[in-house]
């Protein structure tokens, strides 16, 4: 009988503790799913951005008092195992939110279990305006400047270079397909006698530059639009070097800016590209010099865009969180919804229109200095004055998507 009452004792006392108190005791699980061993150039150090980004908040006292934890998974590169990753830590490690994605296919795929699964997504880097757009949906929304964004960007310069013929290469998957798509109906906006006169499109990773620059080279054209990039890029500029393929032409280049990619071209790093990247060495804003501080004191290296890119994601998690105090899916689409979080670029806000983040992009010129890549000339392109009206996003957008 003393034993029962005991028992009864401790059950009451566990009775009167309330529940917040309990929560107050976890954490909240970020799920963060990406293609790791595809794409390490750029993932390793987002992965590091995430890490310095969790490290800062839990050292600040966590979001509403509870500690950050990320799980990682590794999706291979394939949408189906990105898939399966997310039902894994939705259902299995019961994450509360889930973030991540690098190529646009798989940011497709993990669109669509969001939408299905009723669950919280934020899509840090896949770049394909499918995501807030076509496929839109109330689940989804999108850190990182789409491919219509920077091909906005650097439509206005690649039209005052008044070329009329005009060559296209890029990978052939979504990304690619969507950043040539835009560049042709922008430019061709904004230059109505243009023509594309070439047109090469290599499977992701699998680029035979020989054939690829020679056809280039056999259409004649005035100027380039380039969206490959990785190794597929070194590939291209190393056999277009050779071949003379760059030699009097302009040449415009998605990304070719961003230290992932520039840095391994070191004395191969061709002069004049117009590009979008991130040249950390000159950003002297005040957002920016805390995180390089940061960054650098905790990793002894220099920030890549990734690196941007996986420490904003977390602080954009964070700052959704407080704002709906909790990590409740209908409650966090409310909050990120007009969001604002402050990034090492500078302020974003995730507009209600499409639930597309205004984070921008830097806009420069190639340099081959010393026989390192470097952006010079360059200019940040803020992400709010590079976007569809309101009412053309409400065209390509599903009706259902801002319910």
């Amino acid at each position: 009988m003393k034993m029962q009452y005991k028992m009864l004792g401790a059950a009451a006392v566990l009775a009167l503790v309330p529940l917040s108190a309990v929560h107050a005791q976890g954490v909240i699980k970020i799920g963060e799913i990406n293609s790791y061993k595809a794409q390490p150039a750029f993932l390793e150090p987002y992965k590091k951005g995430m890490e310095l980004a969790v490290e800062e908040i839990n050292a600040a006292g966590g979001v509403n008092g509870k500690k950050l934890e990320l799980i990682v998974r590794d999706d291979n590169a394939n949408p189906g195992e990105a898939v399966r990753a997310a039902e894994e830590l939705v259902s299995r490690e019961k994450v509360d939110v889930l973030t991540g994605s690098f190529l646009s296919h798989i940011g497709l795929a993990l669109t669509d279990f969001a939408k299905q699964k009723k669950f919280f997504f934020l899509a840090a880097e896949p770049l394909t305006d499918k995501i807030v757009w076509q496929n839109g949906n109330r689940y989804t929304f999108r850190l990182r400047a789409s491919t219509y964004m920077q091909v906005a960007m650097l439509v206005p310069e690649a039209a005052a270079m008044k070329k009329k013929r005009w060559a296209v290469v890029y990978p052939n998957y979504e990304y690619g397909q969507s950043a040539a798509a835009s560049f042709k109906t922008l430019l061709k906006a904004a230059q109505p006698d243009v023509e594309f006169v070439a047109e090469q499109a290599p499977p992701l990773g699998r680029v035979d530059s020989g054939s690829v620059v020679q056809a280039l080279a056999d259409a004649k054209p005035d100027a380039i639009f380039n969206v490959l990039f990785g190794a597929d890029l070194s590939k291209f500029v190393r056999e277009g070097n050779t071949r003379g393929l760059f030699q009097g032409r302009e040449v415009v280049s998605m990304l070719t800016g961003e230290p992932e990619y520039l840095d391994p071209l070191k004395e191969e790093t061709p002069n004049g590209w117009l590009v979008t990247g991130y040249p950390w060495y000159g950003i002297q804003t005040p957002e920016h010099k805390a995180f390089f501080l940061a960054y650098h004191g905790k990793y002894k290296d220099y920030p890549r865009l990734g690196s941007v890119v996986g420490y904003s994601a977390i602080k954009s998690l964070a700052e959704g969180m407080k704002k709906a105090k909790s990590t409740d899916t209908e409650k966090m689409i409310a909050a990120f919804r007009g969001l604002k979080v402050s990034t090492p670029f500078g302020p974003v806000v995730y507009r209600t229109q499409d639930q597309q983040s205004t984070m921008g992009a830097f806009v420069g010129r190639t340099k081959n200095e010393g026989g390192k890549g470097v952006m010079v000339d360059y200019r940040y392109a803020d992400g709010t004055k590079f976007q569809p009206t309101d009412a053309e996003v409400k065209k390509l957008r599903p009706a259902d998507a801002n319910n």
